[in-house]
């Protein structure tokens, strides 16, 4: 009898041990993601291990300059998800963008997955009644108002950048002059509005409604262009096959459902 419960003992033991070194053996996949999408992808992860997990995403959210120089740099990345075509074309061999020969993209796995869109936004309140882009460009020449932009290096500092030359606005000579401040990603602009530091700010519709901000104007097409959001696995990826399966679950209703809760569109062509 008691060589019976010593077996039966030792066999709860071993299927206990063999239990958690299954829970153990996790995959780590490395997600470089846009700051914009840091609300939709934090909750993606619950919903992806949940069916997943043996698969434990870590992310790196950031402006995309950022995160394209950290993966420049040799920062251990398998998926890039950029909110700009730039970042993405300059770490792709062969296009026109990429001057320095940088050879990381897999442009097989390459997709427009996302859309966004510009938006002006203000403080609760608005004190300075900023109803349109219009109005702004009149304020800056003229009035008595401070924006909030991305840097140069940030896709939505970029975009704000397009929309001040559509209205032949003077980027440099508006900071001198102390009527632009600047964010280095859009969660800084988006927080500068949201503190009321500022009395406007230009950032995406999805960070707009993640942050409970008035929306008072969208950009148009012809000012700044399409809000495309490129993914690609990477070439030095360690895990490609994790990789490129969360990029696919990305792709589907599921995933979809919840960008589009915040503002993002589809850019997927099936």
């Amino acid at each position: 009898m008691k060589n019976c419960r010593l077996v039966s003992l030792l066999l709860a033991l071993v299927m206990m041990l063999t239990a958690a070194a299954a829970v153990a053996e996790t995959t780590d996949v490395y997600v470089f993601a846009a700051a914009s999408m840091t609300e939709t992808l934090t909750e993606l992860k619950a919903v992806y291990e949940a069916a997943h997990p043996e698969i434990n995403l870590v992310f790196n959210f950031d402006s995309s300059g950022t995160l394209k120089t950290q993966i420049q740099e040799g920062a251990e990345c398998d998926l890039f998800i950029s909110a700009g075509q730039k970042q993405m074309n300059q770490l792709q061999l062969g296009h026109e963008a990429n001057a320095d020969g940088l050879d990381f993209v897999d442009p097989d796995s390459r997709i427009n997955l996302l859309e966004n869109k510009v938006t002006l936004v203000v403080p609760e309140g608005n004190p300075k009644a900023i109803e349109s882009f219009d109005q702004l460009a009149a304020l800056l020449k003229d009035g008595d108002v401070l924006l909030a932009m991305g840097n140069s290096d940030v896709p939505v500092g970029q975009y704000t950048q397009k929309i001040l030359k559509y209205y032949e606005l003077d980027e440099e000579a508006l900071a001198a002059a102390g009527k632009i401040t600047y964010g280095t990603n859009v969660k800084e602009v988006t927080t500068q509005v949201k503190e009321a530091s500022v009395d406007c700010g230009v950032i995406y519709c999805t960070d707009a409604f993640s942050a409970g901000l008035t929306v008072v104007d969208s950009a148009k097409p012809e000012m700044c262009g399409q809000v495309i959001y490129p993914a690609s696995v990477l070439k030095t990826a360690a895990h490609p096959a994790e990789a490129q399966a969360f990029l696919d679950f990305l792709t589907g209703d599921e995933a979809m459902a919840v960008f589009g809760s915040v503002g993002f569109a589809s850019a997927v062509t099936k």
